[in-house]
């Protein structure tokens, strides 16, 4: 990324970095906010199947909203490595229902999606967010945003597709690639007026990256951040956890998972998207605990 890209990123007001404005709330960034995922679908790589009905996927919301998530992240389509593409009119039937529920729950919902069609139809409900793996890539993506002027919209960065991402996954330093890809998203709206506190950005992790770029995405975190805008970081029951802590099967990589949650927090993460809010809620609370702490003996000390 050149220096004219790094200080478009960079060069936000301060407070525009401190919560994320999206259709009904302004969310507060100074503390990392729990996304719960919602996978309203057959096969996704974790949890498949158990939420694949109306009925069972608003039981999940409700149990994610008990469990103390701050954000629901609701989708229809798998994008784990292989995933085949489905129709726009399966994914409407799957997610719609969900969404016109969860909305009534009281707290930021977003559409997990590369579709406009799916976009636009749940931002004429009055979801807040759009989360896409393409970051608006897709013809007429962009315009759906820019016609619904208060939503937020988290771009994540993706090397190739899903049928083909860890097939052939990038080589070399992952920084710079991800930083470029941002700029140019990111240029992308802002030549559209989107305003900036409404964009959220996320690295991609298990998006055509192997296991090594992935850590070096977590341990570089801080340049990640240094760009200007609210980190998403999705770790959950990756693949490159099971590889380092020996564990094959993903409804069993909680433990790992919490870890690499609370370590992205530690290095400034803003958003994290995971399965197991409960326990992900109890480790962020242990490491506050532990910053204030450690902030109290620092004010006593001067």
């Amino acid at each position: 990324m050149d220096g004219d890209q790094m200080m478009a990123l960079a060069e936000q007001p301060l407070s525009s970095r401190l919560y994320w404005q999206t259709t009904r709330f302004k969310v507060d960034l100074t503390q990392p906010r729990v996304m719960g995922i919602v996978n309203v679908t057959p096969d996704s790589f974790s949890d498949g199947g158990q939420h694949a009905s109306t009925e069972a996927a608003l039981r999940h919301c409700e149990h994610l909203v008990d469990e103390g998530v701050d954000i629901l992240d609701i989708g229809g389509e798998s994008t784990r490595p292989g995933s085949p593409a489905i129709g726009l009119q399966e994914e409407l039937n799957r997610v719609l229902p969900v969404l016109r529920e969860a909305l009534k729950l009281g707290l930021p919902v977003s559409i997990d999606t590369y579709k406009p069609e799916v976009m636009s139809a749940a931002l004429d409900l009055g979801v807040d967010i759009v989360n896409d793996v393409w970051a608006l890539r897709q013809p007429g993506a962009l315009e759906v945003i820019a016609a619904h002027p208060s939503c937020g919209v988290c771009l994540m960065h993706m090397h190739r597709d899903p049928q083909t991402m860890q097939a052939l996954p990038m080589e070399g330093d992952i920084v710079a690639p991800v930083l470029s890809f941002w700029a140019q998203r990111t240029a992308a709206l802002r030549a559209r007026e989107v305003a900036a506190e409404r964009i959220v950005l996320d690295p991609g992790i298990g998006f055509g990256k192997t296991v090594a770029q992935n850590f070096s995405l977590l341990a570089r975190q801080r340049e990640l951040i240094a760009v200007g805008r609210p980190l998403l970081v999705g770790w959950s029951r990756k693949s490159s956890l099971g590889t380092v802590a020996g564990i094959e099967s993903a409804a069993a990589r909680m433990v790992p998972s919490v870890a690499a949650a609370v370590l992205a927090a530690e290095r400034g993460a803003s958003v994290l998207r995971v399965h197991d809010v409960r326990e992900t809620v109890a480790a962020l609370a242990v490491w506050r605990a532990m910053k204030a702490e450690k902030q109290s003996a620092q004010e006593q000390s001067t």
